[in-house]
């Protein structure tokens, strides 16, 4: 890719215009986007930025830091448009992001992760915490995804495993959840057993079925290569050559944790999931997923990743959402903390005092 920067006396003092040809094996409508749409996400990134295409030459005029930032950012997305991978609004966002971050990832080689391949479509990451998640399942024998709803925890784990199986480096997948939210009221819901916990595992079948031909499930749930049952049917076994993945692991206690653990075997690997943030335990019953974090922090082939808002996927209200209620915890805290001690909260200096 050329690029070319231009000090104009023109401009305003400390701006530059700066010139990316983009080369011809990149069709300029992959890079642009459909109506332009690209174009305008980088302009909405970097708001001292003009930015104008003119054939295969993008140019970019305003403040010489913010150019350069921009500059990077078109670079990665033609090495992400030369891939094959759509480019829309949202990735541009999170590529700028990541170009933000104190890290050596590159946009593109975030966006251009094939995890598994399937049904007509390739999943792949989405920010930097999905691409860090993946790596880490594919360096450890033992991963615990943690973070908010939205963030691919137990979406990206299944990929996984369903690629892990296609490559026969486990013989089966194994997938579990805690029916802790039935409760005392499993009872009461109509129909069998397995009727009454099937909602409980829906939404690991509703994963399962986004890429493995639905009309093959039954055939491998029948010859155990898939199984989804609740964890309470783990107790007392060992899992040989398996993905297993435990989801919604905040809600297992202390003692189901360990013994979730325990059934680890030979040539096995486990994704834990979960988010502290939404224990539906009884009250005084602590969350497994919380206390695993200090007992299992420095063991080696353990690997602890934590997700935030920031790689939330699904509508970007939801990361709003979320930023919201810690906000609101945070402040729920401070005020029972004030209750409970009779002191005020230090006061967080002005703006004018901080400077």
């Amino acid at each position: 890719m050329s690029q070319h920067t231009t000090p104009d006396r023109q401009l305003p003092s400390g701006h530059v215009q700066h010139r990316v040809t983009v080369p011809e094996d990149v069709p300029m409508i992959a890079l642009l986007g459909q109506r332009d749409e690209v174009l305008r996400a980088i302009e909405n990134g970097f708001a001292h930025v003009d930015v104008h295409a003119l054939g295969n030459v993008v140019s970019l005029t305003g403040p010489s830091g913010d150019v350069a930032l921009a500059a990077r950012l078109v670079d990665e997305l033609t090495h992400v448009a030369r891939a094959g991978q759509p480019l829309t609004a949202d990735a541009v966002e999170r590529a700028a992001g990541m170009l933000t971050a104190v890290t050596a990832e590159r946009p593109a080689d975030v966006l251009t992760t094939n995890i598994l391949s399937t049904r007509g479509r390739t999943i792949r990451p989405k920010t930097l915490g999905q691409k860090q998640y993946v790596d880490a399942i594919d360096r450890n024998t033992v991963v615990f995804g943690i973070g908010p709803a939205g963030t691919g925890k137990t979406y990206l784990a299944m990929a996984k495993a369903v690629g892990a199986l296609q490559a026969k480096q486990v013989n089966r997948i194994v997938l579990t959840r805690p029916a802790v939210e039935a409760g005392e009221r499993l009872g009461y819901l109509p129909g069998s057993l397995n009727d009454k916990i099937d909602p409980y595992l829906r939404p690991l079948h509703d994963a399962l079925h986004d890429m493995v031909d639905p009309e093959s499930i039954p055939k491998l749930m029948a010859a155990g290569t898939i199984e989804v049952a609740p964890l309470a049917y783990m107790r007392g076994r060992t899992l040989n050559d398996a993905f297993i993945i435990l989801d919604e692991a905040q809600n297992t206690s202390p003692e189901q944790m360990k013994m979730f653990l325990t059934r680890l075997g030979f040539n096995s690997r486990v994704v834990v999931t979960g988010d502290v943030t939404q224990v539906d335990l009884p009250a005084g019953t602590r969350s497994g997923l919380r206390v695993v974090q200090e007992i299992l922090t420095d063991i080696e082939d353990v690997s602890f990743c934590r997700l935030t808002s920031a790689d939330v996927v699904r509508h970007r209200l939801v990361g709003d959402i979320i930023d919201a209620y810690e906000r609101w915890d945070a402040s729920t805290r401070s005020v029972e903390r004030t209750h409970r001690t009779g002191t005020r909260p230090a006061r967080r200096p002005d703006r004018d005092t901080e400077r």
